[in-house]
Order: C-alpha cells, then sequence, then structure tokens
C-alpha cells in the first residue's frame, strides 16, 4: 500500500519529467519483453519438451497453445480493468504473476503442470499487453509520443522475431527448464522499477463496473475462433470444426451488439468508426499475419530443406530483429514530421520486397543470400510498426487509451493467430515447397498492408493533437 502510494499522476500532454521517464519506459519495455518473448521462445524447444516429458508432438503444441489462448480470452478484460483500477496496478499484477507462473514453467515435472502453468502465465502476460500502450501515453509527453511507441515497436518486434535466436543459445547452455527461468530476474527487476517509477491514471474512468456476461462473451468468442482455426489448420473432426464455427458466430454477433449498446464497451467496436483507427487496425493484422507465415515456415526451411543446426538457424534469423531494432526508433522520430500514412506504406512495400526475395531464393543458398533478405523484411517491419502503432493509441479518445491499447495488442495477437494457422494448412497441402508457398502469401499479406496503409494519407494526422 505504501508502495501503491507511490506513484504519481501526471498531465497527458506533459507526460513525466526526466529522468524517471526513462525508468518509467524501462518498466514497460522489460514487462512486455517478457509477455512477447514467452509466445515463441518455447516453439524451438517443443521436440525436447515432448521427448522429456513423454507426450506427443500434437499434444505438446498445446504448450505454446495454452498461453496464446489465455492472452487472447482475457486481453480485453483486463484492459476494462485498467480503465477502471488504473493502467499501473494491472501492469504490476501482471508482472508479479508472469513472475510467479514462470517460476512454476521452469519446475515442472510433468505436461500438465506445465500447461497449467502456462495459461496461468498468460493470463499475466494479458495483463501487461493490455495496458502496455495506456501507458506509454501517459508517460511520454504528446509530442514525443511516435518516440515512445518506437521503442515499444523494437521491444515487440525484436523479441518476437528474436525467440528463436535466443532459445537457440540457452538450449545449447542447458536444459528446457532455463527458458522459463529466465523470466524470473526479468520479472523482478521490472515489478521493482515500475513500482518506484510508474504513474497512476491521469484520466479516471468514474461510474464504470466490470461488465461479468461481456467478458465471458469475449473469452467464448476469441476461443472459438482460435478453437477453430486450429481446427481447420490439424484437419480435425469436420462436424465439429461446423459446430464451433456456427457456435462462433451466433455468440460474435450478440457479443458485438451488447457492446454496440454499451456505454463502456468491452470491445470497443465504437472505435472502428474512426477511419484511421480502423484502417491502422486492419493494417496491423495483415502486418502480422504475414510476419508469423515467415518466421514459423523458415526454421523449417533451413533445417529441413538445406540442413542447418538449430543454433545456426537461430542466428541465420538475427538480422531480422536487428534490422528492426535499428529501424523502430528511427520511425518514432519521423512520425513525428511524416504522415504515418507515407512510412507505414513504406515499410509494408519494403516489407514485401523482402518476403519475396526470400521466396525465390536460389537452390543452394549462402548464409549470406539468406542474411540480406532477411534484413530488408526487418527494416521494413520497423519503419511501419511504429508509426502504426501511434495512429492507433493517438486516434482514440484519451479516455479510451485503455481501448486503443486492448485492440492494438488483438490486432496483434489475430494476425500471428492467423499466420501460425495458415503455415499449418499450408503444410498439410503443399507439403513440397510449403515454405515458398508460405513466404508468397506472406508477400500478398504485406502488399495489402502497404495499401490500407497508403489509403490513411488522406486522414489527419493525429498526433498533431489527439482527438
Amino acid at each position: 500500500m505504501i508502495l501503491q502510494n507511490r506513484a504519481i499522476t501526471v498531465s497527458e500532454n506533459d507526460g513525466l519529467p526526466l529522468p524517471k521517464r526513462y525508468w518509467a519506459i524501462l518498466a514497460t519495455a522489460l514487462g512486455v519483453g517478457m509477455s512477447v518473448i514467452d509466445g515463441t521462445i518455447a516453439n524451438v524447444a517443443l521436440p525436447t519438451i515432448a521427448r522429456d516429458l513423454g507426450t506427443s508432438p500434437s499434444v505438446t503444441i498445446w504448450v505454446v497453445n495454452a498461453y496464446q489462448l489465455a492472452i487472447t480470452i482475457s486481453l480485453l478484460s483486463f484492459a476494462s480493468l485498467g480503465d477502471i483500477y488504473g493502467y499501473r496496478r494491472i501492469y504490476l499484477s501482471g508482472i508479479l504473476l508472469f513472475s510467479i507462473t514462470s517460476a512454476i514453467c521452469a519446475l515442472a515435472d510433468s505436461f500438465w503442470m506445465l500447461t497449467t502453468a502456462r495459461i496461468l502465465q498468460g493470463f499475466g502476460a494479458a495483463a501487461i499487453t493490455s495496458v502496455n500502450t495506456a501507458l506509454l501515453r501517459i508517460i511520454y509527453p504528446k509530442r514525443f509520443l511516435g518516440r515512445g511507441m518506437g521503442i515499444n515497436a523494437l521491444v515487440v518486434a525484436v523479441t518476437s522475431a528474436a525467440g528463436p535466436t535466443i532459445a537457440s543459445v540457452i538450449l545449447s547452455l542447458g536444459s528446457w527448464h532455463w527458458l522459463f527461468a529466465i523470466n524470473i530476474p526479468i520479472g523482478i527487476a521490472a515489478l521493482v522499477i515500475g513500482l518506484m517509477h510508474l504513474p497512476a491514471n491521469p484520466v479516471k474512468v468514474t461510474g464504470r463496473r466490470f461488465d461479468k456476461l461481456s467478458c465471458l462473451m469475449n473469452a467464448l468468442t476469441f476461443g472459438l475462433l482460435i478453437f477453430s482455426l486450429e481446427g481447420i489448420a490439424h484437419k480435425e473432426n469436420t462436424t465439429l470444426i461446423i459446430a464451433g464455427i456456427a457456435t462462433l458466430f451466433m455468440i460474435g454477433y450478440f457479443f458485438v451488439r451488447h457492446q454496440l449498446r454499451q456505454q463502456f464497451p468491452l470491445l470497443p467496436v465504437d472505435l472502428m468508426r474512426i477511419p484511421i483507427f480502423s484502417m491502422s487496425i486492419g493494417t496491423s493484422i495483415c502486418s502480422f499475419t504475414g510476419q508469423m507465415l515467415a518466421m514459423i515456415s523458415l526454421p523449417f526451411f533451413l533445417q529441413g530443406a538445406l540442413g542447418r543446426s538449430d543454433v545456426t538457424t537461430g542466428l541465420l534469423l538475427t538480422p531480422w530483429p536487428l534490422a528492426t531494432m535499428i529501424m523502430a526508433p528511427l520511425a518514432g522520430r519521423l512520425v513525428e514530421r511524416i504522415h504515418a500514412g507515407i512510412l507505414g506504406g513504406i515499410g509494408m512495400t519494403i516489407f514485401a520486397t523482402g518476403l519475396f526475395l526470400l521466396a525465390i531464393l536460389p537452390d543452394n543458398p549462402t548464409n549470406t543470400d539468406i542474411i540480406w533478405r532477411l534484413f530488408i523484411c526487418g527494416a521494413g517491419f520497423g519503419l511501419f510498426q511504429t508509426p502504426n502503432n501511434s495512429t492507433i493509441i493517438s486516434s482514440a479518445p484519451s479516455n479510451r487509451s485503455g481501448g486503443a491499447s486492448v485492440m492494438l495488442g488483438t490486432a496483434r495477437l489475430l494476425g500471428q493467430t492467423l499466420g501460425a494457422t495458415l503455415v499449418a494448412m499450408i503444410f498439410n497441402l503443399v507439403p513440397n515447397n510449403s515454405t515458398q508457398a508460405c513466404l508468397y502469401l506472406a508477400t500478398g499479406f504485406a502488399v495489402v498492408a502497404a495499401i490500407i496503409s497508403s489509403l490513411r494519407i488522406s486522414q489527419p494526422r493525429p498526433l498533431k493533437g489527439f482527438k
């Protein structure tokens, strides 16, 4: 309680003073970095986990799916709680839960213990992700929001893309348990720094109660969506899939109608009426779909077709996050002077070019052939993501920062889920040259994202002043 009272309330326009701002952004970076990387870091270790715990590959995949499912079904609910009880409180609670469950994952000696801990870990990640960008809006002064989003985009893109690299290094030194154990010191650091330096909400939502019905309908809608996509990808029972899809549309229809009648909707459907907001969300979904199509299929190609080792594969994928690391902060500064639609369109065009060049790799490519193409992909993605995220957050009303933040996270998760599902479908439908097919499809999504982003040029720049 004493630590809670140390939080200061700031003006949204002024942000936090220096150097407190730097400590606050470090706390958010550590938290979101942990949550994002745990969505991908376990992929490389799945065969090892399956052998260690005595489970089949198809069952073991739930170590990853359980985490993503927990995030998806609870993200909107935590964002709503952030608007009601404060972004700081929800964020720190998420850090605490994530750290504790990471310790349980590291100590797990059975599949069910690991999977249960991953579900709880996903809830912690959802709490972190749901309010992360809303916190950035009050940490940074309005005129510097693009820079803050640039750092956030850097962290998200680098950690999501660097997951295989980090996993390869850890597995070369120790067991898969260390993939989760490394979160514990990072989580403790994020919690301590956050308690000392994260600000309280400048805009409180008064007269609002948590909508339990919306929470239930949201969990069912997104849960059924993932269930249906996974079922299609893995050729599950057709009758069961059809029943799931039918239930999804029925519950989803009533869920959206219910949200449109609410003063404080859990799913901020009304924000989609803002043209630049809806276009930015659509662009985000397409871009992350393209990214996941490439990042999941490439390791299979590098190891299976080209015979590269796990560690070499991780190192070969490193140029992608490295290029993003360079471009994301630069894009954060450029968006203060150049329209996000222009930057996003250019970024996605570069991204599409890199993906296409990967798809037409020569038969026996050298490491250099692969590296410079991946660098182009990362540079384009980094140039796009920061302006796009900045636009999503800044185009929403001030008291809807939590809703805008969760829509950003939801768009990323939907894109990643769709991308992963499409990879599974293509691998089943196109057993030969499946990675090439994935890269061609990823190129198509990137081109669509570039077109949508370019259409935003006709809209006013939200970073000139919040609505």
